[in-house]
């Protein structure tokens, strides 16, 4: 299909037109094409299926483009007008299906404050995109759970097989952006950010991706209360832990009576919170035997035997 020197394709203006506050002349309008994101698994083992892409195609037309998903009024750069998906000829993907991408139209006004950034298209400098969209399922190449539920993790190998996650039933498209480093190879991807909303997922993504990133202010928010929710669950695991270790120090001087206190200390110390649960109840039931039935009490437990009969409740 022949295109004129800026790009357009015959008829194209018409349509770039439905989405003006005036009609344009189409020396007025550069348009460009980019691929916004495909069905093969990208950088964060992800993978959107075909379904979706093709829901996308219609969910993505006529959303605007921006820089490092800067959702900046100013950071506006371009807008599509027309998706379709696509399947590339004796492509495959890595695990073996025909390779299907998202293809989009995109076009911007051409004026003297932007032809800097026009010759950075035309030059290649402007290449790589990522998409902002929501999905309604995630689900695990593995066991076919939805949304993380089963404890995969992306990324490991599971008796040979990858684990990756489907994205599948798009509920939202509201932005696509230039970006240095995409997510997918051939495109980019951050797609779990709604639209109105701030996705745990996607702020976590970027704060342990390695590069350097920028957050607003409500994803600061959010990360500054799932930090104090994190330091709150920890004092209760430690204080938790510490009533275990307790517990284990006063039955193994029942139930092991030769085993000496710096040896269970360090033994303790290796193990997890489980770990700490089951020794404990193996305690537990080596002292309820190693005990006998009407222990001999000292003068001050005769008075009063609660210490006993706590210990035979634990």
């Amino acid at each position: 299909m022949t295109t004129n020197e800026n790009g357009l394709r015959e008829g194209e203006i018409d349509i770039i037109n439905n989405f003006t506050r005036r009609k344009l002349a189409p020396e007025e309008v550069f348009v460009f094409s980019l691929v916004l994101c495909d069905n093969e698994i990208d950088r964060d083992h992800e993978r959107f299926s075909e379904d979706a892409l093709k829901k996308l195609e219609t969910l993505f037309c006529g959303v605007t483009g921006v820089t490092d998903h800067d959702p900046k009024a100013g950071n506006q750069t371009a807008r599509i007008f027309s998706c379709r998906t696509e399947k590339v000829p004796g492509k495959k993907t890595s695990y073996g299906e025909d390779y299907v991408r998202l293809t989009a139209r995109a076009y911007m006004p051409r004026t003297d404050g932007n032809s800097e950034f026009l010759m950075q298209l035309d030059s290649g400098i402007k290449k790589e995109v990522s998409v902002g969209c929501s999905v309604a399922k995630r689900i695990c190449s593995i066991c076919g759970c939805e949304n993380g539920s089963c404890g995969h993790v992306r990324g490991r190998t599971y008796d040979g097989k990858l684990c990756y996650m489907t994205l599948d039933e798009p509920t939202d498209a509201y932005e696509w952006s230039f970006v240095a480093v995409p997510a997918q190879k051939g495109a980019g991807v951050i797609k779990s950010f709604k639209k109105g909303a701030v996705d745990t997922m996607d702020i976590e993504k970027r704060l342990f991706s390695g590069t350097a990133q920028s957050f607003t202010a409500d994803e600061l928010n959010i990360l500054a209360d799932n930090f104090r929710t994190l330091k709150e669950k920890a004092a209760d695991g430690e204080a938790y832990r510490r009533k275990l270790e307790a517990d284990i120090s006063k039955q193994a001087a029942f139930a092991l009576p030769q085993l000496k206190r710096d040896t269970l200390d360090f033994m303790t110390r290796k193990m997890s919170a489980v770990q700490l649960e089951d020794l404990c109840k193996a305690l537990c039931a080596k002292a309820a035997k190693n005990v006998p039935l009407r222990p001999q009490l000292c003068a001050e437990d005769k008075k009063d035997n609660k210490k006993y009969n706590d210990y035979k409740n634990i």
